[in-house]
């Protein structure tokens, strides 16, 4: 609970950092921008739950699970980018309650693999080409 309903608007968790433990940023409100390193490889229970003002969060593709409720009621985030070719294992509800028309980006040539892990939000996955920064159709 490092910055549990703390009022930062953005952070750059250090390279020292494997783990974003549980409700780390619970309800940080102003949150709008934060920056994970290659170095973290798990996200987790409640990590980022109801942070309102996040619009959008690059998973590294470091990441090999994302825990339950992780990035639930991030009610403005409409954007997920998401670099691991394979997705990392996902608990429940973990991106529910996002902002409407919320995607999912993921590298082009993982989408079948995706929609099948993360069944329930196969609707909103798109692939996505990471190194030209341009969505895959």
């Amino acid at each position: 609970i490092a910055f549990a309903r703390a009022g930062i608007t953005e952070y750059t968790i250090p390279d020292s950092v494997t783990t974003i433990g549980s409700s780390a940023f619970y309800i940080c409100n102003s949150l709008t921008s934060i920056t994970i390193p290659d170095s973290v490889t798990s996200i987790g229970h409640m990590a980022f739950f109801s942070c309102n003002s996040l619009t959008s969060i690059t998973i590294p593709d470091s990441v090999t699970s994302i825990e339950s409720y992780a990035f639930i009621n991030c009610d403005s985030l409409t954007s997920v980018y998401c670099k691991a070719t394979t997705p990392p294992t996902l608990g429940n509800n973990s991106f529910s309650n996002n902002g409407g028309g919320r995607k999912i980006y993921v590298p082009a040539a993982s989408v079948e693999a995706y929609m099948g892990a993360w069944s329930e939000y196969a609707s909103a996955i798109v692939g996505y080409d990471f190194e030209n920064g341009v969505v895959v159709e």
